[in-house]
């Protein structure tokens, strides 16, 4: 996805953002197409994971940065941000980071998606792209499309859809678990994400 992505919105020596850079993989795809990358988490481990599988040089910078908050980056700096935001408390990447969405259960995480949303749009340049991976949940037996609800947000703060593409999921972390309890409970596993191209 990451790739393919940079590809079609992006051309050599333009300045990719991943906000929610977690392992690393949208930055070693940018390095790869020979792109500029900055990659910021909240998380210290998720930024020592990035370090150890890529070197930082001229082209790529590594930072400690809260997506709701770039402070580091001006205003319409960037050609292209690609990345993959927690799905609130899906699955917990931290246990005492009080700024991790992660944490967040999905009202108050779809909350906090506002900040990350104009911020994105702040840092973004006129006529580029934003692409953002996004997955739903369930609660109690019934679907949240949280999905959808970001992708409104990130409307809301100025976006145009571009491309709305469904990705299948075929390595989920917890794939054995929910396949048991899908019989148990009688529900449907949720097998896809979605990635949202939108447009400045």
């Amino acid at each position: 996805v990451h790739k393919n992505i940079i590809l079609r919105y992006s051309t050599e020596g333009d300045i990719v953002l991943d906000q929610f850079v977690g392992s690393g993989t949208t930055l070693i795809e940018a390095k790869r197409l020979n792109r500029r990358c900055i990659g910021s988490d909240i998380n210290e481990n998720a930024l020592n994971i990035c370090r150890q599988r890529i070197d930082e040089s001229n082209n790529i910078f590594i930072k400690k940065q809260d997506a709701r908050y770039l402070n580091l980056l001006k205003n319409n700096s960037i050609d292209l941000i690609c990345t993959h935001p927690p799905y609130a408390d899906i699955i917990k990447y931290s246990e005492d980071i009080p700024e991790d969405l992660s944490l967040l259960k999905v009202k108050d995480f779809l909350e906090e998606m506002k900040s990350v949303a104009s911020e994105s749009y702040r840092v973004l340049k006129k006529d580029k792209f934003c692409a953002i991976l996004m997955g739903d949940t369930r609660q109690k037996g019934h679907m949240i499309p949280m999905s959808f609800e970001v992708m409104r947000i990130f409307e809301e703060a100025g976006f145009k859809l571009k491309e709305l593409i469904i990705k299948e999921q075929h390595n989920c972390r917890a794939t054995g678990y929910w396949k048991t309890n899908s019989v148990k409970y009688n529900f449907l596993l949720i097998a896809h994400e979605y990635l949202f191209v939108f447009r400045k």
